[in-house]
């Protein structure tokens, strides 16, 4: 079982509330703060539909961009020897480390 839904580029983090009996989700991977819920998962599908547009005619009426799209660049540190493990694994595998670093990021995040 999925617990996401997707539109317009949009992803969002879907619950279960049990107290309440209602379906909750949270829009991902934007700074601000967008949720919505409903009874029933068409209803929560119309609702996250609802959210997602409504987030983009705000940033619109504000003047903000809408965040929705990744640079592509992505920093962290690691131990040198994390390091010497993946640079290793990536010249086994006849590819750069940022080629390897990609395929599996993208395996794991999948």
């Amino acid at each position: 079982m999925t617990n996401t839904m997707s539109y317009k580029g949009y992803s969002a983090r879907i619950a279960y509330d049990d107290e309440d009996g209602i379906f909750t989700g949270q829009i991902a991977g934007i700074r601000d703060r967008v949720g919505f819920h409903a009874d029933t998962v068409e209803a929560l599908r119309e609702a996250f539909h609802e959210a997602v547009e409504d987030y983009i005619d705000t940033c619109a009426k504000i003047g903000k961009e809408p965040q929705k799209t990744y640079s592509g660049q992505v920093m962290f540190r690691v131990s040198p020897e994390v390091h010497r493990r993946a640079a290793l694994a990536a010249e086994l595998a006849g590819k750069s480390l940022n080629q390897w670093a990609e395929d599996v990021l993208d395996r794991a995040a999948r």
